[in-house]
């Protein structure tokens, strides 16, 4: 009998990509809330805050921005509380629910989108200090994938530590970049009187809700991969709300501010991105910009590699650091080939495809456990997915002013209700002498 610790059988210690995490590797509400709180708490979340308030105004925008916070609070919640109480990552998770074949897909589906958001934010690094120091988009790029792909290896402390130091830093430097904005601004009070500055071909408040959902909608929804770490479904709850809504929000109000008090370079493409509002303030704040650059996005780097790597871990039988360097080269390329720049493409699909999923989950073991039977292929959680996803598609063409990303889970909801209590008739003989 193997009486060495699993913690101990790795020098770097086990990921527990293929089994849930027992009770004594479990770790403390900190270090769980710690790898979510450095996750949203990023300048991308500055950044589509930012283009909200573009389009929107500032009043207006906040509302939109705190409904999708909620949105998320609550959907990212209940997954956790699950996670949490099961230990399981995402891909064991919805081998409950989507079978234990049928998991595959939706594992890889998300897998390869928090790949491509790996390779997103990766490209960022090169492309703002481009805009902002003028240095070689490519080459930091590359930097940048290099040193991601190594603190994911580590595995999840380093992760846990990164976002304690993003968070660390994205605080005082977004308060500073606020202050700098106002000043020029004339005062805060300002930031209240912005309409937006998108004018006719402004997006509804709909599309907004669906943007500040859909920014975490895929890491969101597998959550599992980092709360599965908590002690029980509580803990696991409480470490998702400390990123949904108060990291995300904090993010969101630096980036809707300087917007508003009109510091951003580019609104409508660049939103809140207030690293030039740091370079510009000279001295000590132009290597703490660029160290920040690198955290920052280097924490939400790490954590999109490690949801795919844990994703296709559980896929392939591989381990999580094997994975790491694969996803990560893949990632990485396609960073410095500019894949950052067909991002409003990667929204849209978030938006429609993805909520459907963490609802189905949600329903199927928190409230419908007892109904639940063991399959290679459930057909019911696939089949509420695609009548999620279609009806969203539907809204996204035909009623544009609601949020696609709300409609996917009502409906998808919806139909995995009426799914669950559909009658199943299985077939009866038919005794010699009665009729058919």
């Amino acid at each position: 009998m193997d009486t060495v610790p699993a913690e101990q059988h790795s020098a770097l210690g086990e990921e527990y990509e293929n089994q849930p995490v027992p009770l004594s590797a479990r770790r403390s509400l900190f270090s769980v809330s710690a790898v979510w709180v450095g996750f949203p708490m990023i300048m991308t979340s500055a950044v589509f805050a930012g283009i909200v308030v573009y389009n929107l105004g500032f009043v207006m925008g906040l509302v939109a921005i705190l409904a999708g916070d909620l949105i998320l609070m609550g959907y990212v919640g209940a997954l956790s509380y699950q996670a949490g109480r099961s230990g399981k990552n995402f891909a064991l998770t919805a081998a409950d629910t989507f079978g234990t074949k049928g998991f595959r897909v939706v594992s890889a589906f998300l897998s390869v989108l928090v790949i491509g958001w790996f390779a997103f934010q990766t490209g960022m690094v090169g492309s703002t200090l481009n805009l902002s120091m003028g240095w070689s988009a490519p080459w930091i790029t590359l930097l940048a994938g290099v040193l991601f792909v190594a603190l994911t290896f580590v595995g999840i402390r380093a992760i846990s530590w990164i976002g304690v130091v993003a968070s660390a830093l994205f605080i005082p430097l977004g308060v500073v970049a606020v202050i700098l904005a106002a000043g020029n601004a004339g005062g805060l009070g300002a930031a209240l009187d912005y309409p937006g500055g998108a004018g006719a071909s402004a997006f509804s408040f709909g599309v907004a809700v669906t943007m500040v959902f859909a920014c975490f909608a895929d890491s969101g929804t597998m959550t599992a991969d980092f709360t599965r770490w908590a002690r029980n479904g509580r803990e696991g709850a409480l470490a998702a709300f400390s990123a949904f809504p108060v990291a995300y929000l904090i993010a969101q109000l630096v980036g809707a501010l300087v917007v508003a008090l009109g510091a951003a370079a580019a609104p409508e493409v660049a939103g809140g991105d207030f690293l030039h509002v740091l370079v510009g303030g000279g001295g000590i704040l132009v290597p703490l910009a660029i160290v920040f650059v690198f955290v920052n996005l280097g924490s939400v780097c790490a954590h999109c590699l490690y949801n795919g790597a844990v994703g296709f871990g559980n896929i392939t039988g591989k381990t999580m650091r094997q994975l790491t360097i694969v996803l990560g080269v893949v990632g990485t390329v396609a960073a410095v080939a500019g894949i950052w720049s067909y991002f409003a493409t990667w929204l849209n699909i978030l938006g429609v495809l993805v909520p459907p999923i963490g609802v189905v989950l949600i329903l199927d073991q928190l409230v419908f456990a007892h109904r639940r039977s063991t399959a290679a292929l459930a057909w019911k959680p696939f089949a509420a997915w695609g009548i999620g996803a279609g009806g969203a598609l539907l809204t996204h063409y035909y009623a544009p002013q609601l949020s696609d990303a709300v409609v996917a889970m009502v409906i998808g909801g919806l139909a995995f209700v009426a799914l669950t209590y559909l009658p199943v008739r299985a077939a009866q003989p038919v005794l010699a002498g009665e009729t058919a």
